[in-house]
């Protein structure tokens, strides 16, 4: 666990340069806006450890998978999010002698992301090896205004010294990804131009055939006596050198503008002139007031998003870390787009969707943005419902079984390690899950005959072949599978896999008995080429005589078959200096062990909780909790909900900023490949489910509001069913404010209040 960042309610701060901790500065201070995104990459050169990474959204590269030994029904390619034109670069030297941070003595060398404003600044003093010694001071914003627009500011003070200087803008879409499974580039060239008013890329990538243009205009202000420019092109690059004379003391500032624009969203031969027009009209503004913009489209987010907490300054600043990534990560107006699990901060895990996204991403959606913005995330699989049909023939599976992939960008799967690819089915049940979890939150009855019916009955075709009845047991069973516990493989009967089954075609049989008989079910049915009785027999038989384990002794669900046979010990057994054990054990003693990843059978009673009583839910707290490293950052929130429920205040708060300051803290030593920006959300649910204990039950609101025991007190705010409602707790009081037009009935610790339109109501903590 690292420990560099400053504490600070608005801000995340370092001083100080490390290059040992270079890459995971540019993951956690990189900023985005929906659109695009940017690493916290120097805008001058840096010949030392860095990854360079500006990301487009949608846009990626089908990379041909990389395996030692190929499996039937792998898929072809890995889909990559692309790294695009390096768009903020900028070389400067001095009398020819290069500014390079790996060369120079660095001093007074600051970096802070104001999260509340959103922009990143970096200030420092270099003394270069020929002893010149400069101040500079950076800022950078991806507008949240004009989303296709990038702009910084870049000043440069020479301190002891005065002769000729060199600034070179440029655009270099000559790059690849650091993850390249054959370190292949992805980019064709198609046109650009160097020229002083308006520089540009074109760019196209293989085999997607994504066009994207990269455009810039700059300009140099203060005291630069300037006596040339001049454009340069190379392949997939173009530069303006610019040529002029500084003075000792005197500062001059460099203001670059650039826009990504892409064929997603323009007709291929508009988007030079698209570019263009982005990109002079940010000029024209200027960047004070582009800056100004940007920052009153981010208190509008802020004023939705926010959770204030009063008396613990490390849990405020990990809060709104992560809800400042995912308000520039995903903003919910394309129903394409989705929630990948690095966002903008890196390259690892490849495709945008994971089932992270209807596990623990749209909570968030849910409670702070319009209904909208969770509709099209619902959609997205909607969407995809074709694509995964053919991924489960792929795998021999009928008659319009469905298995949506584990990772994709358009509905294919795109995930080639078999454990994972062919055995972690469960993300079926998630997304049956999200379609009751969005209709649950916002009343949307329509949304399940329009669209959520047709996913659930092709994922319960796939529950129904999925499993296979055993002679020996006289019950049903799920053999090879992966549960959410990735350091099990290929077991037979993992609890939570076959809940979520169970549960999905409960649910599923359920809707058809809503719309009985009405023509739109008809109509779909048909379509379906429905079986009728012969097709809901067979679900409910499965739901009757389905086999999920239990440990009568114990009390407890059997995370799957032979759990207890394992060497059952706590991790604090491990010893000292071995974990995280993913990084220093043998994939042969993990999976002998009896040590868990992540929530697994506990997910699944944080889903359904309202099915066990409270000694069932600690039982299997008490046995699980223990062997969990939680090595998967979408591990402590679920502990952090159930440890709140269970009354365990310190283990609730241990688990909530484990989440929390993941990355800001690098607990699990690898924040330098990208944020965990879907555990980012994570973090939310930890806090609206764990600590104000937010649910929705069967379609009303309650709170069981809790305090950690050194927290002054926490507000924060959720939009539901078209209400805005401000909840906080402090003072031994529990306010509920509602701003909307409409009183809305509720729950408060189980106890029926009324939050009147335009007011409020206080009841006294339990």
């Amino acid at each position: 666990m690292k420990n560099y960042i400053k504490h600070d309610p608005w801000s995340i701060i370092e001083e100080g340069f490390e290059p040992k901790y270079n890459q995971i500065s540019e993951s956690i201070f990189s900023i985005g806006n929906g659109m695009f995104g940017q690493r916290a990459n120097f805008e001058e050169q840096y010949s030392g450890e860095t990854l360079l990474g500006n990301y487009v959204a949608g846009v990626y590269y089908p990379d041909k998978t990389r395996v030692g030994w190929w499996k039937n029904g792998y898929p072809e390619y890995f889909a990559k999010v692309l790294n695009a034109a390096n768009w903020i670069g900028i070389n400067i030297s001095f009398d020819g002698e290069a500014l390079d941070l790996a060369n120079c003595k660095v001093e007074d060398f600051r970096r802070e992301l104001n999260m509340k404003e959103g922009w990143l600044k970096r200030s420092f003093k270099a003394t270069l090896p020929s002893g010149k010694q400069v101040q500079v001071s950076s800022t950078r914003i991806c507008s949240m205004a004009r989303t296709k627009v990038g702009a910084l500011s870049y000043a440069v003070t020479p301190l002891n010294f005065s002769g000729a200087a060199q600034v070179v803008p440029y655009v270099d879409f000559d790059v690849m990804n650091a993850d390249s499974n054959y370190d292949e580039k992805f980019w064709n060239e198609q046109e650009k131009l160097a020229s002083e008013g308006f520089s540009y890329v074109l760019a196209s990538t293989k085999k997607t055939d994504f066009w994207v243009a990269t455009g810039m205009k700059f300009n140099i202000t203060g005291k630069w006596n300037g006596s040339s420019n001049t454009g340069n092109e190379k392949e997939k690059y173009v530069e303006v050198i610019a040529e002029g004379n500084i003075t000792e003391g005197e500062t001059f500032t460099i203001e670059k503008y650039a826009a990504n624009i892409s064929s997603m969203y323009f007709e291929k031969d508009q988007l030079m002139e698209v570019c263009k027009k982005e990109v002079e009209a940010a000029a024209a503004v200027g960047f004070e007031a582009l800056l100004k913009e940007h920052k009153d489209a981010w208190a509008v987010k802020w004023e939705k998003s926010d959770i204030v907490i009063d008396g613990d300054v490390s849990a405020q600043q990990g809060i709104r870390f992560n809800i400042f990534q995912l308000n520039q990560t995903y903003t919910g107006e394309d129903e394409r787009l989705n929630i990948g699990p690095k966002g903008f901060t890196g390259e690892k895990y490849g495709g945008s969707t994971y089932w992270d996204t209807e596990a623990y991403c749209l909570a968030f959606y849910l409670a702070t943005s319009d209904q909208e913005v969770a509709k099209n995330l619902v959609l997205y699989r909607y969407k995809h419902l074709q694509k995964a049909i053919e991924n489960a023939q792929k795998l021999g599976f009928t008659d319009g079984a469905a298995l949506y992939p584990m990772v994709t960008m358009n509905g294919e799967e795109c995930h080639n390690e078999w454990e994972i690819t062919f055995e972690e089915i469960h993300r079926n049940g998630a997304i049956a899950y999200a379609i009751y979890d969005y209709i649950n939150y916002h009343g949307d009855e329509d949304y399940l005959i329009d669209y959520g019916l047709e996913v659930l009955i092709a994922i319960s075709r796939f529950w129904a072949q999925r499993v296979h009845w055993s002679e020996n047991k006289s019950q049903y069973v799920m053999h090879g599978v992966t549960g959410p516990n990735e350091y099990e493989n290929n077991v037979n009967n993992n609890w939570y896999t076959s809940k979520m089954a169970l549960w999905t075609l409960e649910y599923t049989l359920e809707g058809l008995a809503k719309y009985e008989g009405s023509d739109k079910l008809n109509a779909l049915l048909d379509r379906l080429n429905f079986k009728g009785a012969e097709e809901t027999e067979k679900w409910e038989d499965i739901l009757e005589n389905m086999y999920l384990g239990y440990d009568e002794e114990r009390g407890v669900f059997l995370q799957q078959d032979g759990f207890l046979d394992k060497e059952l010990m706590p991790v604090g057994d491990i010893p000292s200096g071995q974990r995280p054990i993913n990084q220093n054990w043998s994939w042969d003693r993990i999976l002998r062990s009896c040590f868990i990843k992540q929530a697994d059978t506990l997910q699944g009673i944080y889903l359904f909780e309202d099915e066990f009583d409270e000694e069932t839910i600690e039982r299997n707290f008490d046995f699980y909790e223990p062997m969990t490293v939680h090595e998967s950052s979408l591990s402590p929130c679920v502990h952090a909900i159930l440890a709140s429920k269970l009354g365990r205040k310190e283990k609730a708060y241990e688990m909530y900023l484990r989440t929390a300051r993941l990355d800001l803290d690098d607990y699990n030593n690898d924040t330098e490949d990208g944020c965990h920006t879907t555990s980012m959300a994570g973090t939310w649910m930890a806090f609206a489910k764990g600590f104000a204990g937010m649910r929705v039950r069967h379609g009303e609101l309650f709170f069981s509001p809790s305090l950690p025991d050194h927290w002054e007190g926490y507000s924060f705010k959720i939009k539901f069913r078209e209400r805005n409602l401000s909840i906080s707790a402090k003072g031994g009081q529990v306010t509920i404010a509602n701003e909307s037009e409409q009183d809305l009935s509720l729950y408060v610790y189980d106890t029926p209040i009324n939050a009147p339109a335009q007011g409020s109501v206080s009841i006294e903590m339990e």
